[in-house]
């Protein structure tokens, strides 16, 4: 018989819970990186055209909803007013945005979508979505199935990380 110590087992408690969380938040950290840069990696080879950096598919995705001003915009992005300002002369110089008057304050001028900026996103939209989907189909039954019943949480997770209520 060995005549080592054996490790006293350690009763459940928020000490573990933080743990376990901790462990958690770094696995899901590992795994939405590495699905972003897949994800982004696959889409420019296979349609050489998105050529968008993130940051602008971010505001269009959030200039689709409505109009707003650069400070609005910055906000919602959680981006500096100067860094909102330099993606949207980017955008204006592609033809995706266009500045228009502000109708609560004519000295402003609230950003929009183009119809080029709308099919732009229709077409990163699609093509992310059938990305996706090719990708979901070549994974076992199981493995999709258990990946559709994350998003519900996953959903709730990025309310929760962007201090959003989804229910409002």
């Amino acid at each position: 018989m060995s005549s080592q110590p054996q490790p006293v087992p350690q009763p459940p408690g928020p000490v573990d819970a933080g743990a376990d969380a901790l462990a958690g938040a770094q696995q899901l950290t590992d795994v939405i990186t590495r699905l972003r840069r897949a994800l982004r990696s696959s889409i420019r080879s296979e349609f050489p055209w998105e050529a968008l950096p993130m940051a602008q598919v971010e505001l269009l995705q959030t200039l689709a909803a409505s109009p707003l001003r650069v400070g609005e915009l910055a906000a919602r992005q959680r981006l500096a007013p100067n860094t909102v300002s330099g993606l949207i002369s980017k955008l204006l110089e592609a033809g995706l945005v266009d500045r228009q008057p502000d109708p609560g304050d004519r000295r402003t001028a609230r950003i929009a979508l183009t119809e080029a900026g709308h099919q732009q996103l229709r077409d990163w939209q699609s093509a992310h979505e059938r990305r996706l989907a090719t990708a979901l189909e070549s994974l076992a039954s199981t493995d999709r199935e258990a990946v559709m019943r994350a998003l519900p949480g996953l959903d709730r997770l990025a309310h929760s990380l962007a201090g959003t209520d989804p229910a409002r």
